[in-house]
């Protein structure tokens, strides 16, 4: 029978049971309640599943222990880049609750701490830090050591803007304007190294991921009907050109085949024939692995290299962007809605799996194409008024 009885203004359960192995009495208690009916109901709740079987013993683990278990079970689950994305994120959870019993994690605990890294970190950051954190507190439910999840009502903190911020985000544009990208590809066909203008021509005109272009091979063009075949992605975090992996894309959706323009196919052959004299005078050292990107040795051009030609032509332009090899992905969306594109070829293009992603990008690019729209309205009836 449970013991119901006042603690201060609210009412509290003990309901004891049978002793352990070691002789030691245990009990279940739980105070709070506003009235003795609910601490009574709440008893006699305890009561019948502890005599079905199915009363759950939240455990004292440590939350670091407790990831130590998750992350085992994880990595066989997963990718390569998924793991190194979640270490990142452990390492900040960690900081905070290394040594702590996970029944001690409480809800409120839980959104305190996330407010105070939001304050260090980027959205997306703590979006990939309450995401780790929810698949180790699930775990534990799952395997009966947590009744429920202190991460499951929490509550994304908003990132106060500024107008520093909105004007820094102004400059900063994140593609180019079809004249910019014109005058860019020039500027690369003619102070470009080796592979530049390929390298940015494609990005450009196909809207594919950087990882996804280094990644390709040759039996991935189809010379005659004009298309390319996107299905892998090249990993690499280190960026050691020997060191590297060619892993599933990001998402189902981003194995797709698109059509490409008839002049980059014709680049592509052009390319083709380069790098077949190179393999002659470099067949002691080029290890052909069929890759259209490679370096001398016949490896993938490293992203970081891709990255650093890219700030140095962009040096030779007379703008003020930051642009980056993904901007291009951004490049080319905004090309394909002047062009007519509807959302759902720019989905399947992209290789979005997610709608949502393809229309914020999309009423992004929109309004920027309906400003330009305004300006040349005006330009033309200047005057008339």
């Amino acid at each position: 029978m449970a013991y119901i009885h006042k603690r201060g203004k609210k009412w509290a359960y003990i309901v004891n049971i049978a002793k352990d192995s070691e002789g030691k009495r245990k009990q279940v208690t739980k105070s709070g309640f506003k009235t003795k009916k609910e601490a009574q109901l709440a008893a006699n709740k305890v009561e019948n599943a502890l005599a079905n079987g199915t009363h759950l013993f939240e455990s004292n683990i440590t939350f670091k222990e407790l990831t130590e278990q998750w992350f085992e079970h994880y990595v066989t689950q997963v990718k390569i880049s998924s793991v190194r994305a979640r270490r990142y994120a452990i390492k900040h959870l960690l900081d905070v609750w290394d040594s702590v019993s996970i029944k001690k994690i409480t809800k409120h605990m839980y959104q305190t701490e996330l407010d105070k890294l939001n304050k260090k970190f980027s959205r997306n950051f703590i979006d990939s830090i309450h995401t780790t954190a929810n698949m180790i507190f699930k775990y534990a439910i799952r395997k009966d050591l947590l009744q429920s999840s202190p991460s499951a009502s929490f509550v994304m903190p908003k990132k106060q803007v500024t107008v520093e911020d909105i004007e820094q985000e102004n400059i900063q544009e994140k593609f180019l304007e079809l004249n910019e990208l014109k005058e860019f590809l020039s500027i690369a066909r003619k102070n470009g190294l080796s592979m530049d203008y390929l390298i940015f021509t494609t990005l450009a005109y196909t809207g594919i991921r950087l990882g996804e272009l280094i990644a390709l091979k040759w039996s991935d063009i189809n010379f005659t009907d004009c298309t390319l075949r996107i299905s892998k992605t090249y990993y690499n975090p280190n960026n050691n050109k020997d060191d590297f992996k060619l892993l599933t894309p990001k998402t189902e959706k981003s194995i797709r085949t698109i059509m490409i323009d008839k002049e980059l196919v014709e680049l592509f052959k052009e390319h083709r024939k380069k790098q077949n004299k190179l393999k002659m005078k470099q067949q002691m050292f080029f290890k052909d692995q069929n890759f259209i990107f490679t370096e001398n040795t016949g490896n993938p051009r490293v992203m970081k290299m891709v990255a650093i030609r890219l700030q140095r032509l962009m040096k030779l332009m007379n703008i003020d962007k930051h642009i980056t090899p993904h901007g291009f992905r951004h490049t080319h969306t905004s090309l394909l809605i002047e062009a007519g594109a509807g959302i759902k070829e720019i989905q399947e293009r992209l290789g979005h799996s997610d709608i949502n992603t393809t229309m914020n990008i999309y009423a992004h690019m929109t309004k920027n194409i309906e400003e330009k729209t305004s300006q040349k309205f005006s330009e033309l009836t200047k005057g008339l008024l």
